[in-house]
């Protein structure tokens, strides 16, 4: 647009979007295609990816780096299914019962795949003992052998008895069974009439004179006589069945060890670890020593031999694990407080379950680092895993149910890679917060969000389409549709040359457009399909952007899109609404008069301005100097403020509009109100990029729609940013029809060009702007205000400019 004789040509149609030509998809449509695992764009990141998942050295575990759905998880899998990196040497870990400590469940190792078949061999021992050692220890052989150690011990208690019983008869005397209170037991009375007299009976024969007293005396003198012998005789009885009793525990125990000695050894032999042997002898010892006289409770008191396999792998199988949910028990194993059908709780060693940690053993895990980081305690356990090698099911780290025992089974050895992915800002945050993070996790690879926009990036979008429609059951996209897909690519990234990464969000677009196409009963997805899933994704998100509109239709919100003002600018600003943004326009004014603080930041001194918006007003000033370049210090006091804006302001997207508007207020040459501007600076006046230039033209375009669309209206943005440009159609075919205009600047000079319609100046040879210039214009008003304020400084003692 021209205005008063300065000039600059708006970007034309090829610059406000990029067209992907339908002819560059090799395909008519995806059904022709044959999805592969090509990887396009992240070369470094594989690289990184490969190193870490085939090195075995310490501390190698890796971190994936990159924004939700670039494919992170997806690159993974299919690099450990394409390089099959060998596993190191793994083993299968079982619990079995600790009989010396029963709350300290001992661990055993057998060689990988053997845990199940160490299992069995004891479920086998355990189903004899349950079934078939009783009757077995029943046998007529066995009973034979008790019954002659009996008979034996019988025999020789009756060699020791006889005499002393023939003894006692020659005396008069009997042995007799008394009940002395509970018990009953053998005592020596009188024989009196051929029957043994019981102690009362000889007080009641006394009492009637049939016995005297002398008599009485010298019957319990010759009973306790007898009763000492009998004494000596009841230890020898007692030693002799003593003798018996072990003599036939010996037998037992020798008969339970033939019995089990066939199976036991073919355990061993099998699995010739030191502690299987340590068990089974174990086993052994407490089925002889406290079990033969319960074998009818054998069902309950045999759970304790059993032997609970945690962890049992395939001998050719890598284990990758998937952890969706990582908590604590999650990771590291949990006890299981389960209940037998008879309410008695399961034997210790049955209750511990293995996690993540444990069935990744010898292989990888792979991890969200937000999840483990969220949930309590999970990520303490997991570094300490990796730190120490070992899992430890500590009491402190478990909930343990009210009156149950606190178990803390044997450590178990593990070597597992972690594969942490994690979005961009958790990394730095990590290696903040846990100096363990950096010396365990010490491969970083990094995935771009954005991939090359040329042909392998195309054909990488075309597969990924392919493999969605055909894992989903979609219909197939024809080259249209793919295009237009990867023109939405190119939006989403907006970065000259680029598509996005993040196949995630274009998964989805994908699906609602094979929902349109399925919806009018079409048998492929077209362009048409795509561009309208593009609208109602946009719409579903879109109603703070519409209210805007409506606000300033109806003058509510000031925003001027037509004429020009003094001090008052369109700068830009965006909202964000999920994953998508919008544009919208906002009015900067700015006032100046006579004085010495400067330029003030309303919002700062309202305490709604950011630290970047601040520091870029600081750059301001700095860059005010610089254009100025003035013998004397700039006597004026300036304030610029977002108007109604009530909300906190960051960012330095709207620098060069605030420079803009500044020099419009203190030169009085009114800015176009038709035209918009983002971009930052710096002190020497280049403007720079800045983010969402897209939806900050279409902001500025939709307000101007809303008011009216004259054909005057433009936004200008910075240079660096053309390349950046995916516009709305509506908006490139505005710019086509001459309606509406995008202009791209390298300078603050071109912007003031551009708002004032006048030359903005450039300094002579002398040093001097032209006075018919914008920025002439302005050294002389700084120097008016320098003047003023000397005659005003002259009055009261002060150096103009000064604070005091």
């Amino acid at each position: 647009m021209t205005q008063r004789g300065y000039a600059h040509k708006p970007l034309d149609r090829s610059q406000l979007r990029w067209f992907c030509d339908p002819a560059r998809i090799e395909v008519a449509s995806t059904a022709e295609l044959e999805p592969t695992d090509e990887i396009v764009g992240q070369d470094s990141a594989i690289e990184a990816l490969r190193y870490g998942l085939e090195t075995a050295a310490p501390g190698q575990n890796i971190f994936v780096r990159g924004l939700t759905g670039t494919g992170r998880s997806t690159t993974i899998r299919r690099l450990l299914r394409s390089i099959r990196p060998p596993c190191p040497p793994a083993a299968d870990r079982c619990f079995v019962y600790n009989f010396a400590q029963p709350d300290r469940p001992r661990l055993i190792t057998v060689p990988r795949g053997e845990g199940d078949r160490f299992r069995r061999r004891v479920d086998a021992l355990i189903q004899f003992l349950r079934e078939d050692l009783r009757s077995a220890l029943s046998s007529d052989l066995v009973k034979d052998r008790l019954g002659q150690l009996e008979k034996s011990a019988v025999a020789e208690i009756q060699q020791l008895t006889a005499p002393f019983e023939k003894e006692l008869r020659e005396a008069g005397l009997s042995l007799m069974m008394a009940q002395m209170g509970p018990v009953a037991r053998q005592v020596i009375v009188p024989v009196i009439d051929g029957e043994p007299a019981s102690p009362e009976h000889l007080e009641a024969l006394r009492r009637q004179g049939k016995i005297s007293d002398a008599e009485l005396d010298t019957i319990r003198s010759r009973i306790a006589e007898y009763a000492q012998r009998m004494e000596k005789i009841g230890e020898s009885i007692q030693e002799i069945q003593g003798r018996r009793q072990h003599t036939a525990d010996e037998l037992m125990e020798g008969e339970v060890k033939a019995l089990l000695g066939q199976s036991m050894a073919r355990i061993r032999n099998e699995f010739p670890m030191p502690e299987v042997g340590v068990f089974l002898d174990e086993v052994l010892a407490d089925l002889v020593g406290k079990r033969l006289s319960h074998l009818d409770r054998a069902e309950q008191f045999t759970e304790l031999y059993r032997v609970n396999v945690v962890l049992s792998g395939d001998e050719d199988e890598c284990p990758i694990v998937i952890d969706n949910a990582p908590s604590l028990p999650g990771l590291i194993g949990s006890v299981d407080w389960s209940m037998r059908p008879d309410g008695a709780p399961e034997a210790p060693q049955m209750l511990v379950r293995a996690g993540t940690l444990l069935q990744a053993d010898a292989g990888y895990l792979i991890l969200e680092a937000r999840d483990v980081l969220t949930e309590p305690g999970a990520w303490r356990a997991l570094i300490r895993t990796l730190r120490n090698g070992r899992i430890e099911l500590t009491p402190p780290d478990l909930p343990v149910p009210w009156r149950m025992p606190m178990l803390r089974p044997d450590p178990i050895p593990v070597k597992v890679k972690v594969i942490l992915l994690g979005d961009p800002g958790v990394y730095p945050m990590l290696e903040a917060i846990d100096p363990d993070f950096g010396h365990l996790f010490k491969v970083l690879a990094d995935f771009d969000e954005v991939i090359p926009r040329d042909d392998a990036g195309i054909r990488c979008y075309a597969n990924v389409v392919a493999r969605i429609a055909r894992e989903e059951d979609l219909p197939a996209f024809d080259r249209t549709a793919l295009a237009a897909l990867c023109e939405h690519g190119a939006r989403i990234a907006s970065r000259r040359g680029k598509l996005t990464a993040r196949f995630g969000r274009l998964a989805d677009l994908a699906r609602e457009a094979a929902f349109l196409a399925g919806r009018d009963n079409r048998q492929s997805v077209t362009r048409e399909d795509v561009r309208g899933a593009v609208r109602r994704n946009k719409a579903r998100a879109d109603l703070p952007s519409r209210r805007f509109q409506e606000l300033v239709r109806d003058g509510t919100l000031r925003i001027a899109t037509h004429g020009a003002e003094v001090g008052q600018i369109n700068g830009l600003a965006v909202m964000s609404a999920g994953q998508l943004a919008y544009g919208f326009p906002t009015r900067i004014t700015a006032t100046l008069g006579p004085g010495s603080r400067g330029a003030i930041n309303i919002e700062r001194e309202a305490e709604l301005s950011g630290a970047i918006h601040t520091k870029g007003f600081y750059i301001l000033g700095g860059l005010l100097r610089h254009l100025l370049r003035t013998q004397h210090p700039l006597a004026f006091d300036a304030s610029v403020a977002f108007e109604q804006s009530y909300a906190g302001i960051d960012g330095d997207s709207a620098s060069a509009a605030e420079i803009c508007c500044l020099l419009s207020a203190l030169t009085e040459l009114p800015l176009r109100s038709d035209l918009a501007m983002t971009g930052a600076i710096d002190q020497v006046g280049h403007i720079l990029p800045i983010g969402a230039v897209n939806e900050k033209i279409e902001g500025f375009f939709d307000a101007c729609v809303a008011t009216e669309l004259t054909g005057s209206q433009g936004v200008v943005i910075p240079a660096a940013n053309a390349g950046d440009l995916m516009l709305r159609h509506d908006v490139v075919e505005a710019a086509e029809a001459g309606r509406f205009q995008v202009h791209a600047i390298e300078t603050i000079h071109e912007a003031i060009g551009l708002f004032t319609g006048i030359d903005p100046g450039q300094r002579g040879d002398d040093g001097h702007y032209p006075p018919a210039s914008v920025l002439g214009r302005a050294v002389e008003r700084a120097a008016a205000f320098w003047e003023m304020g000397s005659r005003r400084a002259s009055k009261v003692g002060d150096p103009p400019g000064s604070s005091g």
